[in-house]
């Protein structure tokens, strides 16, 4: 476990490393005894940083929940981090990563847009679909102030779940009008065919994973609220993107979305 002083100290520095867009060697490596509680102590430390910058949370996000992530990054358990309001970009726009991020890597999901609060535990997957208004294609662009991607479990808590940035797609669908556990994703990059997967992939439905993130916020004392939006997981791989990609995700059901990077 880590003192609170010390919990501070690496909250600062990934504060730092964020706002300076450059890498920093890996908690795991200097601090062995460093636990995952420790590690969402140092996110919120991150997080407060931002919020005292001018930054508003705006939702949050739970990370890590397919395979085919999980197996890419050798950490076989979800997180989650926070959203604010300076991450959040509209279909079709144009993200500056080149400016603002320092390893990216893009992720399609299914975002949920909440119009109750959930707050755990015991939150199961009905309560999950009556609190949500919507649900919209989303990617995510997440990054990592890691060096070089090489994080464990407690890293990416740290660094806020490796947050970078997230589009929104075009349409907003009711979560009861869709099967979200075998919704069909298609990702295509620069006009190609990417990468395909299912709602499934998310342990299970992206509506589990909501679920799993209400119950272990709940735990914490920390509501999913009403007017939230909530990033999902991934359904396909991560892949990496420059300046100069553009991608485009299409659900079965749902919609699309899509980014172009500079």
């Amino acid at each position: 476990m880590l003192n609170e002083q010390r919990i501070h100290e690496l909250g600062d520095e990934l504060f730092d490393a964020l706002s300076q867009r450059r890498m920093i060697d890996p908690l795991t490596e200097r601090e062995t005894d460093i636990t995952i509680e420790d590690a969402y102590h140092v996110s919120l430390r991150m997080v407060n940083r931002r919020v005292e910058q001018g930054e508003s949370i705006i939702g949050k996000k739970i990370g890590v929940t397919s395979k085919a992530v999980q197996n890419m990054l050798n950490v076989h358990q979800p997180d989650f981090g926070y959203l604010t309001d300076r991450m959040v970009y509209g279909n079709g726009d144009e993200m500056p990563i080149s400016k603002a991020l320092i390893q990216p890597r893009a992720e399609g999901e299914i975002a949920f847009m909440l119009k109750r609060d959930l707050i755990g535990p015991g939150v199961s997957n009905a309560d999950v679909l009556r609190a949500t208004e919507a649900v919209i294609p989303c990617f995510e662009i997440v990054d990592s102030r890691i060096r070089d991607w090489r994080i464990k479990i407690q890293d990416t808590v740290a660094d806020n779940a490796s947050c970078g940035l997230f589009v929104l797609g075009d349409k907003a669908v009711d979560p009861r009008k869709v099967d979200l556990a075998t919704a069909g994703m298609v990702v295509e990059k620069n006009g190609e065919l990417l990468s395909t997967g299912a709602g499934a992939a998310a342990l299970g439905s992206p509506v589990n994973c909501v679920a799993w993130l209400a119950n272990t916020l709940g735990s914490f004392g920390i509501p999913l609220k009403a007017g939230e939006v909530i990033l999902s997981g991934s359904l396909v791989p991560l892949e990496p993107v420059v300046a100069g990609d553009f991608m485009r995700v299409e659900i079965g059901g749902i919609g699309s979305a899509s980014v172009r990077f500079t």
